[in-house]
């Protein structure tokens, strides 16, 4: 099949490809002249591995993420499934008020999953997940990392609040439903996370 830019991003294409007769994402990560080659190179190929472990160790947390079929360090090229589903970015002001309390809950049930295993998303956007076979698939995990501490997982969940605040303003409720899915599945102190939340958001106001 002919390959399809689907996205450029200032740090990775996404590109639609073929991968032994599956139809594929490719996310491949650009090349920056103004950096040293070999440092360049190094950047590129650290950043692959780091996304590819994140990918493997969110799957085995139990949330749904696109399967990694393979990983090239060297070209800095990640090739995923492709999922044929709806971003939940394009249907949630859509939906019924029951239907979208249901999705919510599962976002929050998800990252509280991630949190768990003390993987931070980074980007955690209705932009960034999939709904396909009424699952919500998160991907994009660039911007990811692995920390342990309540700050990061307060910061994580005030990226979604303020995606939900700017993309979905007429559905206020929607980000409480994520903290009700959150407190189901959280392992530690889920109140404590939502208290960070509560932190960024007045250090924001108080800037």
């Amino acid at each position: 099949m002919n390959e399809n830019i689907i996205y450029r991003g200032a740090e990775a294409e996404i590109v639609l490809s073929d991968y032994l007769g599956k139809k594929v994402v490719q996310k491949r990560r650009v090349s920056k002249s103004y950096r040293i080659k070999e440092i360049d190179s190094h950047l590129i190929s650290s950043r692959t591995r780091g996304e590819a472990k994140l990918i493997s160790e969110a799957r085995k947390s139990g949330v749904s993420v696109p399967i990694l079929y393979d990983v090239d360090l060297q070209k800095g090229i990640l090739t995923l499934e492709y999922l044929d589903g709806k971003r939940i970015k394009d249907i949630i002001n859509d939906l019924d008020e029951s239907s979208r309390k249901k999705i919510c809950i599962k976002i929050g049930e998800s990252i509280a999953k991630l949190h768990n295993c003390d993987i931070i998303h980074g980007d955690i956007t209705t932009s960034n997940m999939i709904l396909l076979d009424d699952r919500v698939h998160f991907i994009d995990f660039g911007l990811g990392g692995k920390c342990d501490e309540i700050e990061a997982r307060g910061v994580d969940l005030h990226v979604l609040m303020e995606a939900f605040e700017s993309t979905h303003s007429k559905y206020p409720q929607c980000f409480e439903y994520v903290l009700e899915g959150y407190k189901k599945k959280y392992c530690s102190n889920a109140n404590a996370v939502i208290n960070k939340v509560d932190d960024i958001v007045k250090r924001g106001r108080y800037r």
